[in-house]
């Protein structure tokens, strides 16, 4: 078994400093990292590391503690994996927890995992543990691989199977399952590169647009479906909407670095011909998530609903006017459903991105899919609810939990609880508003916060929220 973390998802170490940059314990070094001057400058990629030339950072072992970050909101310890994974093998030397600098190329991270998967594959071949379980299989057949991969991991683990890395590794491995993996970019990522460009931004979210500016595994993140929505004359109906793919030019207007887009956009075309044996994927679904976006002088209109193409590639659109129709599928909050739903067998639940790989109920599908009973997820129809809430708030001021795809609010439990302090839960009030399920909520202190919600349906989800210091200050953009 081998256990792939998402972006962030990896404790970091500068080697140089002799200091830890992220992945840290206790929520104090948090809030220290995103408000401190230089809290997070360790993080960004120098000129060095750019040309290829890493070492500088070392990653020390996955997540362990909660995290968070601008935009992508909670990020969620590991230990829960393991854990699940650790019961379904016969020897805790079975599973490898590959952690990585999330801030490289999926491609430089790609051959270190293939690398690793096979001398852990020979390692766990040569265990005793691995003669006295085989002696249970069929044809007493060897050990293969199982790689379970959340977020960029699922993209790290199919560019570790390509067969110009390992031209064997593919056939040494039983299956692979991804969990929220963005197969085809997510929105996010181009709306993290831009950031509060040309208007006041908040201190953590403008950190974290610097930090990212440069950074190849954020860019490896960037959609790549024809995401961005174009308006004109002419065409059907007198109308010439249209919807393209993001372009190194876009890149560059909103933030980015455009080379390190074009090596991306490479990078994917060939990643697109890598097969992932066995794969199964576990998928968020029912969050409201952003799916194209519009660029406007530099600034990023990011928008709810995407594009769908017809059997003969051309773009759905209402018959009478010529428009593109836009469909809102949801997915996860961060990866729409469908750039997550790449293989053959998909189970979906209704959890946001960090919860994918924390969840119960997403413990459960991945113990059964190793166990080789195939988990189809839940019956047809809507289950659970969406779950909106800030990423970043303040102690002391009031805001909202919006909920979505509520029918009912009899049996609909919402709370919110210190991470540091789980078991002092604040029961939340859920009341209807302009038609949508919505419930008022107060930080007591700075730090991270759970919010929760349990469904009448059985189905529990969760965000984390970033509790700050009143009246945080705004810094102006130099755009």
């Amino acid at each position: 078994m081998v256990i792939v973390p998402g972006i962030m998802g990896s404790a970091l170490y500068d080697t140089g400093r002799g200091t830890h940059v992220w992945g840290l314990g206790g929520i104090s070094w948090l809030v220290r990292a995103w408000t401190l001057p230089g809290g997070l400058k360790p993080l960004a990629m120098t000129e060095e590391e750019l040309a290829g030339k890493t070492g500088r950072i070392k990653a020390t072992g996955l997540l362990e503690h909660s995290a968070w970050t601008p935009y992508l909101a909670g990020i969620e310890p590991y230990a829960d994996l393991v854990v699940a994974v650790g019961g379904c093998v016969a020897d805790p030397a079975a599973v490898l927890k590959f952690a990585y600098d999330w801030r490289l190329p999926v491609a430089v991270n790609g051959r270190l995992l293939a690398a690793a998967a096979r001398d852990h594959l020979t390692a766990w071949r040569r265990h005793p543990a691995h003669d006295r379980a085989r002696r249970h299989r069929v044809d007493e057949r060897e050990g293969r691989l199982v790689f379970v991969a959340h977020s960029m991991g699922g993209l790290v683990a199919r560019s570790a199977l390509d067969p110009a890395l390992d031209s064997d590794l593919a056939g040494d491995t039983r299956g692979v399952i991804t969990l929220g993996t963005p197969f085809l970019g997510a929105v996010k990522a181009a709306v993290i590169l831009n950031s509060g460009r040309g208007t006041p931004v908040r201190l953590p979210h403008r950190r974290l647009r610097a930090v990212c500016a440069n950074m190849p595994g954020l860019h490896d993140l960037l959609p790549q479906y024809k995401s961005v929505r174009e308006e004109g004359r002419g065409g059907r109906g007198g109308h010439g909407d249209q919807v393209r793919h993001l372009t190194p030019g876009d890149v560059t207007a909103i933030g980015g670095n455009a080379e390190l887009a074009r090596k991306s956009a490479l990078f994917h075309r060939d990643l697109g011909r890598v097969a992932l044996p066995g794969h199964r994927t576990v998928v968020g679904v029912n969050q409201p998530t952003l799916q194209s976006l519009t660029i406007r002088d530099g600034k990023v209109l990011a928008h709810l609903g995407g594009a769908r193409m017809n059997s003969d590639r051309s773009i759905v659109r209402d018959r009478a006017t010529g428009r593109i129709l836009w469909f809102e599928v949801g997915g996860d909050g961060t990866v729409y459903k469908e750039s997550a739903s790449l293989g053959p067998v998909t189970t979906t639940l209704p959890l946001q991105h960090g919860a994918v790989a924390k969840a119960t109920s997403a413990l459960d599908a991945v113990v059964e899919i190793v166990r080789d009973d195939i988990h189809l997820g839940p019956p047809m129809g809507d289950v659970g609810c969406g779950l909106e809430v800030p990423d970043l708030v303040e102690a002391g001021v009031p805001w909202t939990v919006r909920l979505s795809d509520v029918d009912t609010l009899s049996g609909l439990v919402c709370g919110i609880a210190n991470v540091e302090d789980p078991a002092d839960e604040q029961r939340l009030t859920v009341a209807w508003e302009d038609g949508a399920a919505v419930a008022g909520a107060t930080t007591k202190s700075t730090g991270l916060y759970r919010v929760t919600v349990r469904t009448p349906d059985g189905h529990e989800l969760s965000q984390l929220v970033m509790s700050a210091e009143p009246g945080m200050a705004l810094e102006e953009s130099e755009d």
